[in-house]
């Protein structure tokens, strides 16, 4: 697996220089992602570089569209594995409900139901497993959906620049004490808390899917503003659970002010935190810089717990019954 994480920046610049027919549905409204899991994240990533688009974003992680879809709603469905119950569910409400629709997987059930009713499929290639395919789906499509996307290719090339310059850090070829990825893993020692602001909820929710899969440990994420109501009660009991702030350059200004409050309430609970920062560039540059340094930091966490963090073998018990 950390031999892939290492090629993730090569990952991305051939997936996004492959040669995909781009997308031409016009008169959409409204898009709806749907994917669980790994194939979820991706879908995570663009609610969040659409987030200030004038088109209506929705991210569905499950079986049910949203009522609102129509013939202007674009239903964009991702399955590494081709068989996720869930995204094929949501493919097949889409098809009934007569929406503009494309699919990406690499192969399966979802390929074949796809070509059986007309649907734009794109055949994307699985490497190692849907979460370490990141990079190879998210570029992938990036270069699919271009023309109904707002991203300028200049900020899609600064986020590789940013997979490139970051990997010098991270990788397994430096497993020195400045490793960042390696420093926050082993200052895991029980359940983080990932606190996180609105715009970066994608890299926090990927953060902890990754922990859970390759770590095999509980994990939890908070939205910080919403902690700041209800949850920061519970830090007046002792606990196991470590907090961890992420934060981004541009983030808002009230939220910044909140950002510093609760570490100032740490620092007088005496509670020890880590703080997670972004460079500063895009939305988009600052999600892919902390989806590789977290998913990095999840892989050497579980190599300090002695775990191999391929197999994943609860998932795999309820796929076997799930159907």
């Amino acid at each position: 697996m950390y031999k892939i994480y290492d090629e993730w920046p090569e990952i991305a610049h051939l997936a996004y220089e492959s040669q995909f027919e781009k997308i031409e549905e016009k008169n959409i409204d409204h898009i709806v992602f749907a994917g669980m899991g790994g194939s979820g994240s991706v879908g995570d990533v663009f609610t969040s570089i659409l987030s200030k688009n004038e088109i209506h974003i929705s991210n569905v992680k499950g079986f049910h569209l949203p009522s609102t879809v129509n013939k202007n709603t674009l239903v964009i469905t991702t399955s590494v594995s081709g068989n996720t119950l869930e995204a094929l569910t949501i493919l097949k409400k889409a098809k009934k409900k007569e929406c503009k629709m494309i699919s990406f997987s690499s192969g399966g059930k979802m390929k074949n139901f796809c070509e059986k009713n007309k649907i734009n499929h794109k055949t994307i290639v699985q490497v190692h497993s849907p979460r370490a395919s990141f990079p190879n789906y998210f570029y992938s499509m990036l270069n699919a959906l271009e023309p109904i996307l707002p991203t300028k290719k200049k900020d899609i090339l600064d986020s590789i620049k940013q997979l490139e310059k970051l990997r010098k850090n991270i990788s397994s070829e430096n497993l020195s004490s400045n490793n960042k990825s390696l420093d926050l893993a082993n200052w895991i020692a029980a359940i983080p808390i990932i606190y996180y602001p609105y715009g970066l909820k994608a890299a926090a929710v990927r953060f902890k899917n990754s922990l859970q899969e390759n770590a095999k440990m509980h994990t939890m994420t908070e939205d910080i503003v919403e902690g700041a109501h209800n949850g920061i009660v519970a830090w007046e009991k002792k606990s196991n659970v470590q907090p961890i702030i992420i934060q981004g350059k541009d983030d808002y200004l009230k939220t910044k002010q909140l950002q510093k409050i609760i570490m100032e309430y740490f620092k007088i609970q005496k509670i020890d935190f880590r703080v997670v920062s972004s460079p500063s560039g895009s939305i988009l540059s600052k999600l892919i810089y902390l989806i590789y340094l977290l998913d990095y930091s999840s892989i050497y966490k579980a190599i300090l717990n002695k775990t191999d963090p391929g197999p994943v073998r609860s998932i795999q018990f309820i796929k076997n019954k799930f159907v």
